[in-house]
């Protein structure tokens, strides 16, 4: 039973790296877009959040599956 909460603690921060890499990523690329096309910041900002809501909600998906394999 022990090693399903260190497996389920190192699953969860596998993915919180994971997401906080991807959205620092994003952020990064939609800041290198507006700065080349400074009219399209709109889409580009639009476009961003879209995708950082994504990441996040894959990433608290996961870490509810690994807080549910911990308690089971």
């Amino acid at each position: 039973m022990e090693l399903a909460y260190l497996a389920a603690g190192i699953g969860a921060g596998i993915t919180v790296v994971g997401a906080g890499l991807g959205i620092g990523r994003l952020a990064a690329a939609a800041l290198e877009a507006v700065a080349r096309q400074p009219e399209a910041s709109g889409d580009a900002r639009t476009t961003m959040i879209i995708a950082a809501a994504l990441i996040e909600g894959v990433a608290l998906f996961s870490c509810v599956i690994c807080m549910l394999l911990a308690i089971k």
